[in-house]
């Protein structure tokens, strides 16, 4: 792991900043083309933007969806090109209108979020990333190491919760996750914590299914807290675009999602898979993440999220 990718020595920019700049590659595929045409008549956008919107991974359904409201706004006004653009903003911001929930903390601690997902879907790092966020804003995180199959796992959150000054309680490598998840809310409960953070396996290498393991998981919390888990977060790679969706129906089953964090939005210029992605799941999107550094992960903000898109 390059550990200078996760320090927090790089110069502060704003949220906004942060956003507009991880969305550059999806913008640049979705107003390159749009822009390419600018000066032929605004009715040629209609044709162009079909293309766009499938090409960064919005999908047919959804596609069909927007083209169809820039249409009707279209219809009301003149088809200059500063109201093309407004009319794709309001289409967007209109298609991802449910896809955003604040995170708040239960009124009983410790307020407990699960997150699962496929290994290199950013999940560990994200669980940092998260502890950082609820620290700043004053609340006592401690994060779990319940990805014991991976030895390397447990390394990394250890080392991820150093740098952003966060407890971490780990077990060794190949302890049971139940167990080291009990172990923890046992712990938080004496030690007054207000939230715990648990990191889980994305693979199994034994004979007993992943799904399995995190329902046994969910199942500890219960027991213990008389609650599942506050949140159970699916953690998404945003570059594998729609490919997302049919990993999450297992997950579902196993620990019935509460929403999704999307990560690696900076990497990929299909971000456009994040509206198939929250449609298809019913499900919200708390954070995403723009970057590799620990500050690079934010709430999700419908309106943000689209003026990032389009305006830059």
């Amino acid at each position: 792991m390059n550990e200078d990718r996760f320090t927090n020595d790089r110069p502060r920019i704003t949220v906004w900043e942060r956003l507009r700049q991880g969305l550059a590659r999806t913008r640049d595929g979705l107003l390159g083309p749009l822009e390419a045409i600018r000066g032929r008549p605004a009715s040629d956008f209609l044709d162009r933007l079909e293309e766009v919107l499938l090409a960064t991974d919005v999908g047919p359904e959804d596609t069909a969806t927007i083209m169809a409201d820039v249409q009707t706004r279209l219809a009301k006004g003149s088809l200059d090109w500063p109201v093309v653009y407004a009319a794709l903003e309001e289409a967007l911001v209109a298609t991802l209108a449910h896809a955003e929930r604040e995170f708040t903390l239960p009124a009983v601690a410790p307020a407990t979020i699960l997150f699962v997902g496929v290994n290199g879907s950013g999940k560990t790092t994200t669980v940092a990333k998260t502890a950082r966020l609820l620290t700043e804003g004053g609340t006592r995180t401690l994060l779990v190491a319940a990805d014991t199959f991976r030895a390397a796992a447990i390394e990394q959150l250890v080392e991820l919760g150093r740098n952003v000054g966060v407890e971490v309680l780990a077990h060794r490598p190949g302890a049971d996750p139940g167990a080291v998840v009990h172990d923890a809310l046992e712990h938080a409960r004496s030690a007054g914590y207000d939230a715990v953070l648990i990191d889980t396996a994305g693979r199994l290498q034994t004979k007993r299914p992943l799904m399995e393991e995190l329902g046994k998981v969910r199942r500890v919390v219960e027991r213990l807290l008389g609650r599942p888990p506050d949140e159970r977060l699916l953690v998404v790679d945003a570059t594998v675009g729609q490919n997302a969706i049919s990993q999450a129906a297992l997950f579902h089953e196993a620990v019935g999602l509460t929403g999704l964090v999307i990560t690696k939005l900076d990497g990929t210029a299909r971000g456009g898979a994040v509206i198939p992605i929250t449609r298809s799941l019913a499900l919200p999107i708390l954070w995403i993440g723009t970057g590799e550094g620990l500050d690079e992960l934010q709430p999700f903000r419908t309106r943000d999220f689209v003026r990032a898109l389009i305006r830059g």
